[in-house]
């Protein structure tokens, strides 16, 4: 016996030490497909703000859940999850099972363990009660089976905000969402018929809470539901289309599969298995949004509070563009243009419906909330246009951006008509800022987000590019004129003598003192957003060219990036991010937690010293994306800020929404393989490749020495190959020169 015992010792050791091999080695004693390597709980506990959740979900759709606690540290969940209705923080329903009688409350805190997560399944031990859980979702529906050991079985059914009632082995019902008009509703079947359904409050047969309640012989249940923004009817009808006939089993390899194919579009090769876990989480987190809530050709809008045919194009919203214009949509366009076009003719038809023919900001379940500054809409349009994607009205397109970046008020978090502070905007060229204790004037600035003014100010006339590039492609020769000019008036708060975008009062005169760290309040939103002076500093995303010059030229420009990185925070850490909570992921007064510093780390390659992005982009991805349970830095926004990791993994990054190409930085794999579709591949080889070789020595696109810091979306999209030779140590001669620099402003052929 104690012979077998130490064979047993061995073989366990041997086990433990092959599976370290195996984490840096492509061969593997199992292997993975790509949606094994996500890992959801990447980034569940938060450095500071809100953290990443876990979410059980199929891509793009309408039905997405998550155990509902605080973050992963989270001793018990409320209740079992139905539906969450926001990408992140708010949820519908719950399902609380129990056995045996006890003290009720309509969500029970239960204690959990052995939690189990995949995109396409979850498992967990209830341990109070001794029950097992598991649950996969479909796109409108959702099998949780049940196994209770002992205890007559019950479950606490809440709508939270809402009416439920009961008929037979089905519940159904729906919860209001807030404030809001919008709906959401439930039906539900158990596969054991109750002994009885009862009202929580004893009161009425509709109830907001109901309890079902088991035989104690009643061992296994499955709950098979539905959920519907038209109707409790509609609810049925997409429960019993998707999961009213399929096993738990088929349901669960069914979402695997799916994932499987999704995940698929983009294969990565290479020994670090913690980089691919990060890489395939990241590109998995790109899926939780924009949501199609298209029901049998239907689609509810909260935009106009009406139910519409969608006329076979699904309809899809959540989206908060001020996050995912810069890299998440530029990632869909690659991988998945068909759903681009169909999310651009969602945005289309919510303008149609809103009051106001005007491009929506932040299109929620609820409606467009307008938070944010900016209108990023127009971003999304052209970049996607300028790439082939043709399947939308561009003019049509066009006319509900430029009505909502001219007509609605530009102030942050106001969906208000244009008034007085834009008037003296399109009169003067920038937003104006108050003094230090100014007293604000301006009725519909909101007394928290305040004015942003540079922020506004530089994401305005980005817009105003995108809206010029537009009218060129439409013949609107005068629009194009005017507001390309237009898109130069970040010149007009550019501070030559600081070398910083500096807040004006309508006098035209600086802010002053001025402190580019600490000036301008919570968040600095006195002046900018969520970030301060340091970050907005780069936010010129059209015409990098440009700042490169108004910063003194080439040397000065990499020596103020470099300032930048290094200017410590000059505060104890409790008082810097007590001001500023969004600008985490520090390095210097780098913030890698938000999303207007994303495209900074590759700025470097406009000023000839693309080694140092290489450099930079892999100490950033080292420091801030990483295969555990801190590994985001800040709020991931729903793929906001994980395209940027898909992106810069792969060696390239969109710096310029709306130019059709793409920045090198510094590839992470052996090879990376992008299906294109029709066949076609776009291939990312690296030869001398290890993690530890970051830095490119040369590169060939299609067989042909390429000595540039950047490649077209042509390039791209007709498939090919770009190789790269690393190494060690930097190259600074490969793609310096002034002819190798990535394109600003405007590209012939574009």
């Amino acid at each position: 016996m104690k012979k077998i015992s130490q064979n047993i010792f061995r073989i366990i050791s041997l086990s433990f030490i092959l599976g370290i091999v195996v984490s840096c080695s492509d061969k593997e004693v199992i292997s993975k497909e790509p949606v094994d390597y996500v890992n959801p709980y990447i980034g569940n506990i938060s450095h500071l703000l809100v953290p990443a959740y876990p979410t059980i979900h199929l891509p793009n759709s309408m039905l997405r859940v998550y155990p509902e606690r605080e973050d992963y540290t989270g001793n018990k969940i409320k209740g079992l999850p139905v539906i969450v209705t926001s990408h992140r923080g708010n949820s519908a329903f719950s399902i609380s099972p129990f056995a045996g009688d006890k003290q009720l409350s309509s969500v029970i805190p239960l204690e959990y363990d052995n939690e189990v997560i995949k995109p396409y399944f979850y498992r967990v031990f209830l341990n109070e009660d001794n029950i097992d859980v598991e649950y996969v979702p479909s796109y409108q529906s959702a099998i949780y089976k049940f196994q209770f050991s002992e205890g007559a079985p019950s479950f606490v059914i809440n709508s939270k905000n809402g009416i439920l009632k009961a008929n037979g082995n089905s519940v159904s019902g729906y919860q209001q969402i807030g404030d809001f008009p919008t709906k959401v509703y439930l039906y539900l079947e158990t596969n054991i018929d109750p002994e009885r359904i009862d009202p929580f409050d004893d009161k009425t047969e509709d109830s907001s809470c109901l309890v079902m309640r088991f035989t104690e012989n009643s061992r296994q249940i499955h709950i098979r539901y539905g959920i519907s923004f038209i109707s409790e009817e509609q609810a049925k009808k997409n429960l019993y289309r998707e999961v009213k006939n399929a096993s738990f089993d088929e349901v669960k390899e069914q979402g695997r599969a799916i994932w499987n194919e999704t995940l698929s579009k983009i294969k990565v090769e290479g020994n670090c298995e913690d980089a691919k876990a990060v890489f395939y989480t990241s590109l998995y987190r790109t899926y939780e949004r924009m949501i199609c809530i298209s029901e049998d050709g239907m689609y509810y809008s909260s935009f106009d509070d009406k139910v519409h045919g969608d006329n076979g194009i699904p309809f899809y919203t959540d989206d908060w563009i001020w996050d995912t214009y810069r890299a998440t949509h530029p990632l869909r366009v690659i991988i998945e243009p068909e759903k681009e076009v169909q999310m651009i003719n969602s945005f289309v038809r919510m303008a149609e419906q809103m009051d106001n023919f005007w491009m929506p900001t932040f299109p929620e379940i609820t409606g467009d909330s307008r938070r944010m500054n900016s209108n990023h809409g127009v971003a999304t349009v052209i970049d996607a246009y300028v790439k082939g994607l043709k399947g939308f009205n561009l003019e049509l397109v066009y006319d509900a951006c430029k009505r909502g970046i001219t007509e609605k008020t530009l102030i942050p978090w106001s969906g208000d008509k244009a008034g007085v502070l834009d008037d003296f905007y399109k009169k003067n060229g920038y937003f104006p800022a108050l003094r230090d204790g100014e007293i604000e004037s301006v009725a519909n600035v909101n007394n928290f987000e305040k004015r942003q003014p540079v922020a506004v100010t530089l994401g305005t006339v980005y817009d105003e590019w995108c809206l010029s590039q537009i009218a060129k492609h439409i013949g609107k020769k005068d629009d194009y004129s005017h507001f390309l000019k237009r898109s130069l008036n970040y010149h007009k708060l550019f501070n030559p003598d600081t070398k910083f975008f500096h807040p004006k009062d309508m006098n035209g005169s600086y802010i002053e003192p001025f402190d580019y760290r600490y000036s301008g309040g919570q968040g600095a939103r006195d002046y900018y957003g969520e970030n301060n002076g340091w970050v907005y500093r780069w936010d010129v995303p059209h015409n990098i060219a440009d700042l490169v010059n108004l910063m003194g030229g080439d040397a000065l420009f990499v020596e103020e990036l470099e300032k930048m990185y290094d200017t410590p925070l000059g505060k104890s850490k409790f008082e810097f991010y007590a001001q500023l909570p969004d600008h985490t992921g520090n390095v210097g007064q780098f913030s890698m937690a938000n999303e207007p510093s994303l495209h900074i780390p590759y700025l470097y390659n406009y000023a000839g010293q693309p080694w140092r992005t290489q450099k930079r982009i892999r100490n950033l991805l080292d420091l801030w994306f990483r295969n555990d349970l801190m590994g985001v830095p800040g709020d991931e926004d729903g793929g906001g800020m994980t395209a940027f990791v898909v992106f810069s993994q792969l060696g390239f990054y969109p710096v310029t929404p709306g130019l059709p190409m793409y920045v090198i930085g510094s590839p992470t794999f052996e090879k990376a393989s992008i299906k294109l579709g029709e066949g076609k591949t776009f291939d990312i080889i690296c030869s001398n490749y290890s993690p530890e070789n970051k830095y490119i020595q040369s590169a060939k696109l299609n067989g042909v020495d390429w000595n540039k810091s950047w490649f077209t979306h042509e390039d791209l999209i007709k498939g090919g190959k770009l190789e790269f030779v690393m190494g060690n140590r930097p190259n600074k001669q490969w793609a310096s020169d002034k002819a190798s620099i990535p394109p600003s402003f405007e590209m012939n052929g574009d």
